[in-house]
């Protein structure tokens, strides 16, 4: 019971909130909002009523639209220029995890001088420290996928070298959050699943986490419980108030697991997938590696009690056996429908599998040390090979 605790995100949650955003102490003057590179923002009206908020509240905006759903540095680069030139004094990232991640990034870079990828541990990061304070962050989701608003952390990816590698620290927490349901009701179905499979993984990752401890232990059960009893019935029926606002208090308490614990090694892995194959969605990903990474841990002796307590959360009451939370992850992608993702659909080679591997040590080495118990290379090449479809 001894440890640091520290989540200083101010959250506005719940059906309405974002028509509460002209209410708060705005912490800046002129706002860059960055959004996706898609037409949903728009076609939805969310930046509209972004925009006629801050209207409300006296504060001035520019729109930064160019955000890929697997984002890149040139933009990141670009984002921080645009805000430079604009005399922006803070940054709201509007969207999905992708415009929420890009934002922390380009408030980073609005400030600092340099490249990105200078402040970047891993790969051919420069893993320099950041000299100057980011512009604050106001994070507004429009998806239940990633829990960046109440996080640190943002992924990028260096084309040019397709590393894809995560970056934060305690200043890139975003300042306020607004997690609106409503604003979630859009989503297709698809991406439904494949970003509450992202925010389920970000919560059994911490729960089997070296780091996990108290805190994160209970939010990442309260988590998978919520995103496993109603991830299924938000993608059949997007229009489901109830089940949306508890997959995206699921979200966002997965992202109160990645503030306080962290992901392992499955995110390395799949982001070295997609960081060489981009128009792979990243929940996508991680449900194509997830029945073999599981049952993989679920074969050794180190955290039995753990997959136990995941699958009793998901519904599992007489749970007993660690391979009860695989079969329950294996029922849960059937009634999401995601269970026949195939790799070889997203252009990944078989015989390129090592490579892969390689990428996630050299780029995330990290998160494999944070794995319950270590992984080899081999394992980790079995673990691909035996999602391979």
């Amino acid at each position: 019971m001894n440890f640091n605790y520290f989540i200083p995100t101010k959250l506005l949650f719940g059906k309405g909130q974002l028509s509460n955003l002209h209410k708060e102490k705005l912490p800046g003057k002129k706002a860059l909002i960055v959004i996706s590179s898609g037409k949903s923002t728009r076609a939805n009206g969310y930046l509209d009523r972004v925009e006629k908020e801050l209207n409300l509240a006296g504060v001035s905006c520019v729109v930064f639209d160019k955000i890929l759903p697997n984002p890149i540095k040139a933009h990141v680069m670009e984002g921080a220029e645009f805000a430079k030139e604009n005399g922006c004094d803070f940054v709201i990232g509007l969207g999905g995890g992708s415009s929420i991640d890009s934002a922390k990034a380009i408030a980073v870079m609005a400030v600092n001088d340099g490249d990105y990828w200078d402040y970047i541990s891993g790969g051919t990061g420069k893993g320099q420290p950041v000299p100057n304070d980011p512009l604050p962050v106001v994070a507004i989701t429009t998806t239940a996928g990633t829990g960046t608003e109440v996080d640190p952390w943002t992924v990028t990816t260096k084309e040019d070298t397709e590393e894809k590698i995560g970056f934060g620290y305690e200043k890139t927490f975003p300042v306020l959050a607004v997690v609106d349901p409503d604003l979630m009701l859009t989503v297709p179905a698809d991406l439904t699943a494949y970003q509450g499979f992202d925010a389920l993984f970000h919560s059994t990752e911490g729960y089997i986490n070296k780091t996990a401890y108290v805190m994160s232990d209970m939010y990442a059960l309260k988590a998978i419980e919520l995103i496993g009893l109603n991830l299924p019935k938000a993608v059949e029926n997007g229009k489901d108030e109830d089940a949306r606002e508890k997959v995206a208090l699921g979200n966002t308490l997965a992202g109160m697991v990645e503030s306080t614990s962290g992901c392992t090694s499955e995110h390395s892995l799949e982001h070295a997938l997609s960081a060489y194959h981009p128009g792979l969605p990243h929940g996508a990903g991680l449900i194509m590696i997830s029945k073999a990474y599981y049952t993989f841990f679920a074969g050794q002796d180190c955290c039995k009690e753990r997959l136990i307590a995941m699958a009793k959360a998901m519904g599992r009451e007489n749970a007993s056996d660690p391979m009860d939370f695989v079969d329950a992850l294996v029922k849960l992608q059937k009634a999401c429908h995601v269970d026949e993702l195939k790799m070889s659909d997203y252009g990944i080679k078989k015989e390129e599998i090592e490579k892969y591997v390689v990428k996630a040590y050299d780029t995330m080495g990290g998160l494999f040390e944070v794995d319950p118990v270590p992984l080899t290379k081999e394992d980790c090449i079995k673990i691909l090979e035996d999602s391979y479809k």
